[in-house]
């Protein structure tokens, strides 16, 4: 079957937000309740260098030289996994596009199969409220699902609720003294983005300092809405 073809009329969907606002989690509850597929950057980049194919390859080159992969190259690499058969019911993209320049090189990608971005979905927060909630992330080392020592712990301490490892790992950067600097990235690059896709007519905004089921629902419903 043509990959191209399954995957012509797939919704796609755009989370936003700063780091911390809990994309990550909120995409793999959107692929778990609607089969939708979550795709990060930097997820599509190590398989496409694990697979060799010949975008794989380029940002292989570039990485092992110590520079940073190319929106071209990115653009390629997501192409190719669009046209996987898994991709048929819908994508949620986490983390890209990160810039204008970004979200045009999409829409041109999906205008060329048919597709459009149903829904960027801004999730809002609080900036001063991003370090605690960034300090207490951490991650399973074995299924790679989230959680936070207050908002979402495990049940058994040290123990994946998920898999059952008990290897959990904790990012190097988050604690208070970087997560400014990331902040004031993120308003420089990134939320440009909410006035671009405002323009488009597809841009939503959900308040996401709430409950993470909470916000789930409401994004779900979000999501439903945009695919009817």
């Amino acid at each position: 079957m043509d990959g191209t073809q399954v995957t012509a009329t797939a919704p796609v969907f755009i989370l936003l937000g700063p780091p911390g606002a809990g994309k990550g989690t909120q995409a793999r509850m959107l692929e778990e309740e609607h089969g939708f597929i979550q795709l990060s950057t930097g997820d599509l980049l190590r398989a496409a260098v694990a697979a060799g194919t010949e975008a794989g390859k380029a940002a292989k080159a570039v990485m092992e030289a110590g520079g940073l992969v190319s929106d071209d190259i990115v653009i390629a690499i997501l192409k190719d996994r669009l046209a996987d058969e898994d991709c048929a019911h819908g994508v949620i993209l986490d983390g890209f596009p990160r810039t204008t320049g970004q979200a045009e090189a999409l829409d041109d990608l999906l205008a060329s199969s048919g597709q459009h971005i149903n829904a960027a979905i801004s999730l809002e927060v609080d900036d001063a409220a991003m370090v605690a909630r960034i300090s207490g992330r951490f991650t399973c080392g074995g299924c790679g699902e989230g959680y936070h020592d207050v908002h979402k712990p495990t049940a058994v301490l040290g123990i994946c609720d998920k898999c059952g490892s008990s290897h959990m790992k904790r990012r190097a950067d988050d604690n208070a003294e970087t997560v400014g600097q990331r902040l004031t990235e993120y308003h420089k690059q990134t939320a440009p983005l909410i006035a671009y896709y405002d323009g488009k007519g597809v841009l939503q905004s959900l308040d996401a300092m709430g409950s993470i089921n909470v916000i789930a629902s409401e994004l779900s419903g979000m999501v439903k809405g945009a695919t009817a």
